[in-house]
């Protein structure tokens, strides 16, 4: 089974992208997968425009999924910019997009009431992301709840490609982790780096303790039972505990001996604990860069191999080229 995710290189990784793209990358390498993890640098580019800075997400984005605990030796790792022939694909499967498939998008819509610029680039990001996903002949794609509608759209635009010139692209299907798709951030809403409320992974732990203590919380005060279904703070701390582990915490939630100002204490802890190795990891390969610069020239290797042979099947197949 061939599965495939990738993420933005558009800043610090945070929590909401361990749980919903990294772990299950992390889970899948221990099955008999054939697995492709990217770093969607083209994506990045519709929210930035700094060339240095998009450089430094970059190298950031990269050092920090190895050190997470991505393998190269169990997964094709590669950068979506060392694999040019994606925008060629892009292209080529924008003439089966029609508009109103893409005027339907929720996340533009939400990405421009949020106040970004609109442009082509960010209208057609789900193109983009079907020429990554089809391209592999992708059977599984593990998404958040505010990726469905984009793999919907990868769907339809195959379903179109095929339906005019035979199965040449395998329609992928998704899995939706209902536990951690849509991870909160400190204000309550999706933790969105777009959205600034966001919990970094790799940040010392004074500047942890800084954002825990702003996470939004109601005004139940020390001595009453605190409502944990409704509390965005115990949802995050449940995330890095196990079954047992959660109904003690919640507990503790009802009996009201503690705080909130405790809690989010307890939820630094738990994520700084949580992390330790990975940050060890991550002082190494920033000590090491020769070694990250070889695993990406590997996957490259890979994923170009793999997009030369589809290419030539699609072009073949809608009359590209004379020879």
């Amino acid at each position: 089974m061939k599965i495939i995710t990738g993420i933005q290189s558009s800043g610090k990784l945070h929590i909401g992208n361990y749980f919903g793209a990294i772990k299950p990358i992390l889970e899948y390498q221990e099955q008999n997968n054939e697995l492709f993890t990217f770093i969607a640098d083209y994506h990045a580019l519709t929210t930035s425009a700094d060339p240095a800075t998009t450089k430094q997400n970059t190298i950031d984005a990269v050092v920090d999924y190895l050190s997470l605990g991505i393998d190269p030796h169990k997964t094709t790792f590669f950068l979506q910019s060392d694999v040019p022939s994606l925008m060629e694909l892009y292209f080529i499967l924008s003439k089966f997009t029609p508009m109103g498939l893409l005027q339907r998008s929720h996340s533009y819509k939400d990405k421009i009431d949020k106040g970004l610029t609109p442009n082509h680039a960010l209208f057609s990001y789900p193109v983009l992301m079907a020429a990554d996903i089809l391209m592999f002949d992708i059977d599984i794609v593990p998404v958040g709840k505010d990726q469905m509608q984009h793999l919907e759209i990868a769907q339809e635009i195959a379903r179109k490609f095929n339906n005019e010139y035979g199965e040449v692209f395998t329609i992928p299907k998704m899995i939706v982790n209902e536990e951690t798709a849509i991870v909160p951030g400190i204000n309550g809403d999706k933790m969105s780096k777009s959205y600034g409320n966001t919990i970094d992974i790799f940040q010392s732990e004074k500047s942890l303790k800084k954002v825990c203590s702003k996470i939004i919380t109601d005004s139940t005060e020390l001595g009453s039972p605190i409502d944990y279904k409704n509390s965005n703070l115990y949802k995050l701390s449940a995330l890095f505990l196990n079954e047992n582990e959660r109904i003690d915490l919640q507990k503790r939630y009802l009996s009201g001996n503690e705080g909130y100002g405790h809690f989010k204490m307890y939820l630094k802890d738990l994520i700084y604990s949580y992390y330790s190795d990975s940050m060890a990891r991550r002082e190494h390969y920033l000590n090491n860069m020769d070694e990250v610069y070889t695993i990406l020239d590997i996957g490259a290797e890979k994923a170009n191999s793999i997009a030369f042979n589809k290419m030539k099947e699609v072009r073949k197949a809608i009359g590209l080229g004379i020879r």
